[in-house]
């Protein structure tokens, strides 16, 4: 049992009931500590506690509190440049801040200011609650991560990481029966061939092509399974070779697959050595044969591209009429290729629709609702595990509105049809705040956070007067400058100014200080208040975090940033872990962040975690990159993708009924109670 894991996961905990029959007292005093924290226990959590013994309690407070620290970012020590941020910014001038910020650069040392005492904290947020959970639930965890229908998060995979080396072979007690997901696949089976000794079914069953093999060598070698990033693989013993070169014997006709990604096979070929072996494994000899010596080799996909060429939709549909997946992501080209052809093509994909997954009907089903759509470009989130975003112009061919009604009408019915095969429902609550909550297709870039959000998905902004970036981070091999700031943007996008180090007092916002070294760590802060922010005609802020010496946070020991809110600004500690909305770790291959857009006039935060390429501008901060954060940010708002209202519905209507009163549903679908848009594995295993 790890109830930190489960903490994170679920907010939820687990422990033994007792015999004892503890005072109040004691579980109250931690309830009044936790509670600086942002958290509180729900009532049979405090019942089951009064059971145990009073070292059992302390021990289950410990470790719960430095959990708790860790989850809002209150493990750190936080020494802003100005001690007393954000008054004393406000109160200083503006020579003085620059005199300061030159002292500081020209000799590492902060200003010597005295820390006056604050008055408490006059916010109250809402606390949030931990649940008593189960060992049950607590172990289907790895059971729902597992068996998502989607690629999964980093903080994910050390969760399973976790369950396999602790369980060990009792683990295939709670391996689902199908795990859906290729890279998932690779990166369990290598853990599992570590760790068990029971891997080879889990092998034999799972692994069935040219490219599953890849991905297990990739994984074995510690790389990037989805293949998006090149992997040095590391050297194989000799069982493993044969394990690899097995796998590969038996996965039917491969050397077409093995051309896909022909450089990555040449690589791997040299730690495999497949001539040792090519009596015992001919066909993987043979293969790789073929893909060394240039041996001429007609590909499937080759025969595509001609076809398309040749405009022949009869051709290409009989080539493609056993890869429903490949037929669908081609489908848009294949109603524009020949109108003529297009009731066919419609009546192929209705007959095929039944073989996709669901997550390419939803997205086909979101493509086509707005296919037409005045938009001047098109959002991808390329494959990799690096959070990127790319727009490319929306020069779409024609295609009439009619045809996609037909489209959307098939996705709909197939995945009605699909869903009511599943559990009924009964009454069912359904939130209509989850249309700002996005379906997860895609984790494996998302950054660990204190609330883990779909990117794209908009939060609610809480009433308040002030909201309040920070950053934390300590260096790396050398000294690490690590910049927060805040990019203005008007309604229409247009850049109107930023609150950064170089500009410390601005639009009525203020910084805390630049400091620009961090070998205890460090934290810079910075406060905009909001009311007078709309009225100067600012509508979106996007905060950013910068390498001004050019690492990248994954070379850092430490790196996080975080938002909270404030009505009363100057009360109780710059940080109060209580008032945190969220939190994420910073660990991505890459030197610029964008982890949110705050929309003022739309009192929302729509949640980026975002990484840009480093311009290569010589002036390495955020104003270097306007253009860049600029685009990401009108792309970030009209991002048109599937929402968790959209996918709920659809379950709904196949095999539920919908009710208004949230006491009265047996399901209930909503932010805070039931399947709220946090519970990511439950959506992605259970509901995708």
């Amino acid at each position: 049992m790890n109830n930190t894991i489960y903490l994170r996961c679920k907010n939820k905990v687990f422990i033994e009931k007792g015999t004892e029959e503890l005072p109040l007292n004691y579980v109250g005093s931690i309830l009044k500590n936790i509670e600086s924290l942002g958290f509180t226990f729900s009532e049979d959590l405090i019942k089951r506690l009064q059971t145990v013994s009073l070292d059992q309690l302390t021990i289950f407070y410990r470790q719960t509190v430095k959990d708790l620290h860790e989850m809002v970012g209150d493990d750190s020590k936080y020494k802003p440049m100005y001690p007393n941020f954000p008054q004393q910014v406000m109160d200083m001038t503006e020579v003085r801040l620059y005199v300061n910020a030159i002292i500081h650069y020209l000799t590492n040392r902060l200003p010597n200011y005295e820390k006056e005492e604050r008055i408490p904290l006059l916010d109250n947020p809402n606390l949030k609650i931990i649940e008593l959970g189960s060992v049950e639930d607590f172990e289907n965890i790895f059971t729902r991560i597992a068996s998502a229908n989607t690629s999964i998060s980093a903080t994910d995979k050390e969760d399973l990481k976790w369950f396999i080396e602790n369980y060990c072979d009792d683990i295939f007690r709670l391996m689902p029966e199908e795990i859906p997901i290729k890279e998932n696949i690779a990166y369990i089976g290598n853990l599992l061939i570590t760790n068990t000794e029971e891997s080879e079914e889990f092998l034999a069953k799972h692994i069935n092509t040219a490219t599953d093999v890849l991905r297990f060598a990739v994984a074995m070698s510690e790389g990037d399974v989805s293949l998006a990033l090149y992997t040095r693989f590391r050297n194989f013993k000799r069982y493993e070779r044969r394990t690899l070169l097995g796998l590969l014997e038996r996965s039917g006709k491969i050397t077409e697959d093995m051309l896909r990604w022909k450089k990555r096979w040449i690589r791997l070929g040299e730690r495999l050595h497949p001539g040792e072996y090519s009596k015992k494994y001919p066909n993987a000899f043979k293969a790789f044969d073929v893909l060394r010596n240039n041996r001429p080799f007609a590909t499937f996909n080759s025969k595509i591209e001609s076809a398309l060429e040749e405009k022949d939709v009869d051709k290409i549909t009989e080539m493609l009429e056993t890869r429903a997946g490949e037929y669908t992501r081609r489908l848009d080209n294949l109603l524009r290729l020949d109108k003529s052809k297009q009731d066919e093509t419609l009546k192929t994909f209705k007959g095929l629709a039944g073989d996709v997954s669901t997550p390419i009907l939803l997205q086909v089903l979101k493509h086509f609702k707005h296919r037409n759509d005045e938009k001047d470009m098109r959002i991808f989130f390329p494959k990799g595990e690096v959070g990127k975003i790319a727009a490319v112009e929306n020069n779409l061919p024609e295609l009439s509105e009619k045809i996609c009604l037909k489209v959307i009408s098939i996705c709909k019915d197939t995945l009605i049809k699909r869903f009511s095969k599943l559990e009924p429902l009964g009454r069912c609550y359904l939130d209509k705040d989850l249309k700002n909550y996005l379906v997860p297709f895609s984790q494996r870039s998302a950054s660990k956070t204190l609330r883990t959000i779909v990117r794209g998905s908009r939060l609610p902004l809480p009433d308040a007067k002030v909201i309040r970036f920070f950053l934390w981070w300590k260096n790396g091999n050398y000294r690490t400058d690590i910049d927060l700031s805040a990019a203005l943007y008007d309604e229409n996008y247009q850049y109107k100014d930023i609150v950064s180090y170089y500009n410390l007092k601005n639009y009525d916002g203020h910084h805390s200080g630049d400091i620009v070294d961090a070998p205890e760590g460090a934290a810079e802060y910075i406060d905009v208040d909001i009311e007078k922010a709309i009225e100067m005609g600012v509508r979106y802020i996007v905060m950013s975090l910068n390498s001004y010496t050019n690492q990248p946070y994954c070379d850092l020991p430490e790196c996080f940033a975080g938002w909270m809110t404030r009505t009363h600004a100057n009360s109780g500690e710059i940080f109060e872990p209580k008032t945190v909305q969220n939190k994420i770790d910073v660990a991505s291959n890459t030197k610029i962040c964008l982890p949110l857009i705050a929309d003022l006039a739309g009192k929302q935060i729509i949640w980026t975690d975002i990484a840009l390429k480093n311009n290569p501008m010589w002036q390495n901060n955020v104003d270097a990159n306007l253009r860049g954060v600029s685009l990401m940010t009108k792309a970030m708002i009209e991002l048109e993708k599937t929402s968790l209202h959209e996918l709920f519905s659809l379950h709904i209507n196949a095999r539920g009924n919908e009710v208004k009163n949230m006491d009265k549903a047996e399901t209930i679908f909503s932010i805070e109670k039931g399947v709220t848009p946090f519970d990511i594995d439950v959506i992605a295993s259970e509901f995708m």
